[in-house]
């Protein structure tokens, strides 16, 4: 079979430092190639050189040959590139009348609009005409991503580049995504999947590549990579995909953060109903559910990043003010908040050991020197090196980063430690590396307790107690062994056995 894309012996070097070196990639036609590795190990970039995108400054070699068809691209934060002013249906009519200029004048608008049903349905996107009406903001980050898809495919798309497809979203969601990519596949356009997430990868992948350090260590077909891997980093991977241990408490530790039942608005619509909630020192709650149910904005309810709701918090028995900005410097400092998105929490001009020792000193009046040191042992302590964080924020991977964002809300010396999906987007081995990192806070630092937002199980595991969130009522809160494996409610049954399922059909493949 033709490669309906390819590229030879790519290298890629960025002011000296080499990101890709010496890359090979054969893409066929209907069939699904899925880079997998480490952040930083340059899947992205060999993904976006189908495109022509290179990082600024760039210095290229090799030969990257593509189909006359335009490439299509569905990032990993999709609401970037949709333009927010604009209805779904006004994006995608845009679109469909360059597609039908050589028709007759009067035939173009009901061709146009067949061509922009067609490709909604491909993409799985439901209720197509109640979809043309909203703006990009009014629809959840897997229906913005299905929207990115339909735009590839009304461009005529043979090859579709879907970098980090399943991040951020739960099992549900996951399931959908599969099942819209392999849709994709089917109508014979070439697939190439960048994913850290192996489920998918399993579901999906025809060919795999393994990537590290800029370089493709193994590849081959999904079931011998799967089944017989040979290299050790390969290996590694698999081997980290075991589920880290939940926490247990040291004893009944005080209540440190309680909320009474909460009542959260975005403008005039209700997106959170929650009773009252009790987090104990030492403690790791893990509050789950789909993209949309209000996880978030539960999360940022706790931290001040957002005063429109009713019922209070309590902090020490001590009501919290609603807003960060009307809260004291130790209010402030007792809870931290550590985001999805580390890379866009740091600014991209100034080294990030600075950063991290800013917290220090603006939240407890350290001396900026000795903030400097403080920062250095606790980010070496994080398993990072003092030349690695005198570097700027664009220097690091994801996951050093992640690091890094852990280290600086450290500073502070937080009783509650808020972490909003902060594995997603990383592959299997640093997302290991982050969980115990977190759990070994909890055992280290007396009277420190986590709140973790996710939409994976195997994080959620972590936790001492679980809350399920479904389109913004809690609907089931307990135990974190209790709730894996004896829910009661049924969006709670769903969620587990979708995730059981989709995990006993791709690991029948090993």
């Amino acid at each position: 079979m033709n490669a309906v894309a390819e590229i030879k012996d790519l290298r890629v070097e960025v002011g000296g430092r080499v990101i890709v070196d010496g890359v090979n990639l054969r893409v066929l036609p209907g069939r699904i190639t899925a880079l997998v590795g480490a952040s930083g190990s340059g899947k992205t970039t060999t993904g976006l050189a189908f495109l022509g995108e290179y990082p600024a400054g760039a210095r290229v070699t090799g030969d990257v040959r593509v189909p006359d068809g335009l490439v299509g691209y569905v990032p990993q934060h999709p609401g970037a590139v949709l333009n927010p002013a604009r209805r779904i249906g006004a994006l995608l009519r845009d679109i469909a009348r360059t597609q039908v200029r050589r028709l007759p004048r009067g035939e173009r608008r009901a061709a146009a609009r067949e061509r922009i049903l067609h490709a909604l349905s491909l993409a799985q996107l439901p209720d197509a005409e109640a979809m043309l009406r909203r703006y990009p903001h009014q629809l959840s980050g897997g229906q913005q991503q299905r929207v990115v898809l339909a735009q590839a495919l009304l461009l005529g798309a043979r090859v579709v580049v879907a970098d980090e497809p399943t991040t951020g979203q739960d099992a549900l969601t996951k399931r959908r995504i599969v099942d819209q990519l392999a849709a994709v596949a089917r109508e014979g356009i070439a697939v190439v999947l960048l994913s850290h997430d192996l489920d998918v990868v399993r579901a999906l992948a025809d060919e795999v590549l393994v990537m590290r350090d800029g370089h493709v260590v193994e590849s081959g077909r999904a079931e011998r990579l799967w089944l017989a891997p040979r290299h050790p980093w390969t290996a590694e991977l698999l081997a980290a995909e075991s589920t880290t241990g939940p926490v247990e408490p040291t004893g009944e530790g005080s209540v440190v953060l309680r909320t009474l039942p909460l009542t959260a608005r975005h403008g005039r619509t209700t997106v959170l109903r929650a009773p009252a909630l009790t987090l104990r020192a030492g403690e790791c709650l893990a509050v789950v559910g789909r993209s949309g149910s209000g996880k978030t904005t539960l999360a940022r309810c706790l931290a001040g990043l957002h005063r429109d709701h009713d019922g209070e918090i309590l902090l020490d028995g001590a009501p919290l003010p609603r807003s960060l900005r009307d809260r004291t410097r130790r209010q402030l400092a007792a809870v931290q908040y550590v985001f999805q998105d580390a890379r866009a929490a740091f600014d991209e001009h100034r080294p990030v050991l600075h950063q991290v020792a800013r917290t220090a000193v603006r939240l407890r009046s350290v001396p900026e020197a000795d903030a400097l040191t403080e920062a250095l042992v606790t980010v070496t302590g994080l398993g990072l090196t003092e030349e690695l964080v005198r570097r700027r924020p664009a220097q690091l991977s994801g996951g050093e980063l992640q690091r890094a964002a852990l280290a600086r809300v450290l500073l502070a010396r937080p009783r509650v430690l808020i972490c909003d999906e902060i594995t997603s987007g990383l592959d299997t081995v640093t997302r290991r590396g982050i969980l115990d990192t977190l759990a070994g806070l909890l055992r280290d630092r007396h009277g420190l307790s986590l709140v973790l937002i996710t939409h994976d199980l195997d994080t959620a595991a972590l936790a001492t107690r679980i809350a399920v969130l479904d389109a913004g009522d809690l609907v089931e809160e307990g135990p974190a062994r209790q709730i894996l494996t004896s829910p009661q409610h049924p969006f709670t049954v769903s969620l587990m056995e979708t995730t059981a399922r989709l995990t006993a059909q791709n690991r029948t493949l090993t």
